[in-house]
């Protein structure tokens, strides 16, 4: 009765009608019409109930755990679609409890504010750090929107959100239970903190931020926090000091307390929300995100909202394993950019400033720009139109308040990790795949600024280092000016369709061919170069990877990438060599599955005499690269870029060209899918795990030769029809 986790309800409607076949004449006749009624509407109750669980098929376990490049460093506690809280254990600190902000998927530790502790018995001694306390010691569930954790000393945690508040249950196994709420502890450090209880039930306080990946992060955020009952006794800690029955604390490893009798009633319900602009905002938020009126209620409305969203693409499999590893990648993709405007529409801007969103608009942010517009942007244009220009506009304000667009945000603060300038890329991506309601005119102005005005920042990071040698002569560092003319080529994409500018189209699109500047004709390879043309050793340059990895970053021009170095013999017989392994560092020869710049690198053999090595490629990395235990991630998640990139290997559709709405074909990995664009549904069907050749492709009935499918042909729906063998 079950297909791949998915109750069927064919096989209901079978064994009904076999039932009444078997059944006599007079036998039949004496079926009541009540009696059928109830067994009609049982049988559509459950199947509507089945068809929408596809919550309960993620498992966030999946790339939790390992190190390093080949980490996904994926959250296990519970979140919301895009929502502005993300209630879980650390990744790098589960010993101090369940944070309320964290990020998915990034390498470095982040964040991780305001966490709480559920402890049996009273407290003794002051928790300082948090650091003495043992992490959780079992899951016992975790899907979408929900964790349940064993602690150590049996205390049971179970964790939901909504969209700007984390609610939690505590179930005791002691006559006394206590809560712990850190506010001068996070996943980095605190140096500036306070928490006032003002009640027996409630308290609220700030933090300032710690750091990301060796970039300090001063963002400030409030909390408020309230639990279900009043406590019989309560205090603060300040590093080793403990305080009974004190209301304040303030500084570094510091925070309150609040202690149950749970002899006959062991459960506590917490719940708590934030604001990044005042106290009295995030008090509002937790008033306003009071919608249910149990942890169960709220539990559900999570798993209902989950089930909705990721129920946007339906694939169908006999294998359970593919559909959880398929949901749980497109649940990782649907997280980030996360809200950081109130209920009342404020948030704090780059410039540090209170500001209000524009009416029916939302602001975002923790945007992983250089990761993200590979992959992740164009999936959530093109489900999310609406958020996903809203998340636009975000960025464009953060620009005019920063100065210009930054490279790596997180809260309100431009990071300046990675390199590029990949914001104009993800916004022209964003914009070709759906996403155009938003300030067209300033996006642009600021894109064109960053690309063309040395020595720009965005807050305290240049925009585009070694600026004037690109303008005067087209050279900079090798991987950094690959980023640039994949971005020059976007900004040119993004004034033709945006905003009909020829002129300054042409201009961009023609000075993304400086990649050709880097072509060293003695080695046949890309190669970094001084500014008076000199060149420098192939190994130079290249910023975590190496020349054999980027040297397909030009997938705006391949073919004129592949007829520089010999034709499409050459370039099939380079990627064989880069292709015979898949798990490489960054230091490297062969493929990175876990590393961004080579995402696109299998659709390449699409430009050759070879196609059908893409779908085999593909199919190695999902069999040799990906599973679903813990540790099933090839590299890091990086705020849901490698999960959107699943989801489009998956369903046979890969965004390759920067700007330009479209897509490189592959063989779904599933026979039949579903997508549900707002304009429409689009069905795909012929996929297979084992074909690795395209025999014929249709489109709404028409045949089509290419492997190439323009977006605005799919955008409003119909039909994909593959034959493979």
């Amino acid at each position: 009765m079950k297909k791949g986790g998915i109750l069927k309800c064919n096989s209901i409607n079978l064994g009904i009608s076999n039932l009444i076949n078997n059944l006599n004449k007079s036998q039949k006749m004496k079926i009541s019409n009540i009696l059928f009624l109830l067994l009609l509407t049982l049988f559509i109750s459950v199947c509507n109930l089945s068809a929408q669980r596809y919550s309960q098929l993620v498992d966030p376990l999946i790339g939790s755990e390992g190190n390093g490049l080949g980490c996904g460093y994926c959250y296990i506690g519970a979140t919301y679609p895009f929502g502005m809280v993300q209630f879980s254990p650390g990744f790098f600190t589960p010993q101090r409890g369940f944070g309320i902000t964290q990020l998915s998927g990034a390498g470095c530790a982040n964040m991780g504010n305001f966490p709480v502790l559920p402890l049996v018995g009273v407290l003794d001694k002051s928790p300082d750090d948090m650091d003495g306390f043992k992490q959780y010691v079992e899951v016992n569930e975790a899907n979408a929107g929900f964790l349940s954790v064993t602690m150590e000393d049996n205390t049971l945690a179970e964790l939901t959100v909504n969209q700007r508040s984390g609610i939690a249950r505590f179930s005791f196994d002691g006559e006394k239970g206590t809560v712990l709420i850190g506010s001068g502890v996070s996943a980095t450090s605190v140096n500036n903190s306070r928490v006032e209880i003002t009640s027996a039930s409630t308290c609220e306080g700030f933090a300032y931020g710690g750091e990301f990946c060796g970039s300090e992060t001063r963002y400030k955020v409030y909390f408020a926090a309230e639990f279900g009952r009043e406590a019989s006794d309560f205090g603060t800690w300040m590093k080793g000091n403990l305080l009974e029955s004190a209301k304040l604390a303030y500084g570094k490893n510091s925070g309150a307390y609040f202690s149950f009798d749970t002899k006959t009633d062991n459960n506590v319900e917490y719940r708590i929300a934030i604001s990044f602009v005042s106290i009295m905002n995030a008090r509002e938020n937790l008033r306003q995100s009071a919608t249910e009126d149990s942890f169960d209620a709220y539990r559900e409305s999570a798993s209902k909202v989950w089930d909705e969203n990721i129920g946007k693409i339906k694939v169908a499999s006999d294998n359970k394993d593919n559909l959880v590893q398929f949901y749980t990648h497109f649940y990782h993709a649907l997280i980030h950019p996360n809200l950081v405007s109130d209920f009342n529409g404020e948030y704090i801007g780059a410039d540090y400033k209170i500001h209000k969103a524009q009416k029916g608009r939302e602001v975002y942010s923790s945007f992983s720009v250089w990761d993200t517009y590979r992959t992740q942007a164009q999936l959530v244009a093109m489900l999310y139109p609406k958020e996903a220009s809203d998340m636009m506009q975000s960025l464009v304000e953060f620009a005019d308040q920063a100065g210009g667009y930054g490279r790596w945000i997180l809260s309100n603060i431009e990071t300046g990790i990675m390199q590029g300038d990949p914001t104009p890329i993800l916004i022209a991506n964003s914009y070709a795949f759906g996403a155009t309601d938003f300030d067209l005119e300033s996006a642009f102005s600021h894109m064109k600024k960053g690309a063309t005005i040395p020595r720009l920042y965005s807050q305290d990071s240049e925009i585009r280092p070694f600026l004037r040698g690109y303008n005067e002569v087209g050279i900079a560092p090798a991987s950094m000016l690959l980023e640039y003319t994949s971005t020059d080529y976007a900004i040119g994409q993004f004034a033709r369709q945006a905003l009909k500018n020829e002129k300054e189209a042409s201009f961009f699109i023609k000075r993304s061919n400086n990649w050709k500047n880097l072509y060293n004709p003695k080695l046949n390879w890309l190669c970094s170069r001084n500014e008076d043309g000199t060149w420098k050793s192939i190994q130079n340059d290249w910023r975590e990877a190496t020349h054999k990895h980027y040297f397909w970053m030009v997938p705006y021009d391949l073919e004129t990438l592949i007829d520089t170095i010999g034709g499409k013999k050459v370039a099939e017989a380079r990627l064989d060599t880069l292709f015979k392994r898949l798990d490489a560092s960054y230091d490297e020869d062969w493929f990175a599955a876990g590393n961004e710049p080579d995402f696109q690198v299998p659709w390449i053999y699409n430009w050759t005499d070879s196609p059908e090595k893409t779908n085999k490629v593909i199919q190695r990395i999902f069999n040799e690269m990906y599973n679903s235990s813990p540790s099933g991630l090839p590299g890091n998640d990086d705020l849901g870029a490698m999960g959107a990139w699943y989801v489009f290997a998956s369903v046979g559709l890969y965004p390759m060209i920067p700007g330009v709405g479209g897509f490189s074909v592959n063989i779904p990995r599933f026979a039949d899918v579903t997508i549900q664009f707002p304009e429409g549904k689009l069905n795909i069907t012929g996929g297979s795990k084992e074909a690795s050749e395209i025999r014929e492709l249709r489109v709404n009935g028409e045949k089509i030769k290419q492997l190439w499918l323009d977006w605005n042909d799919l955008k409003n729906g119909g039909e994909i029809k593959i034959k493979t063998r």
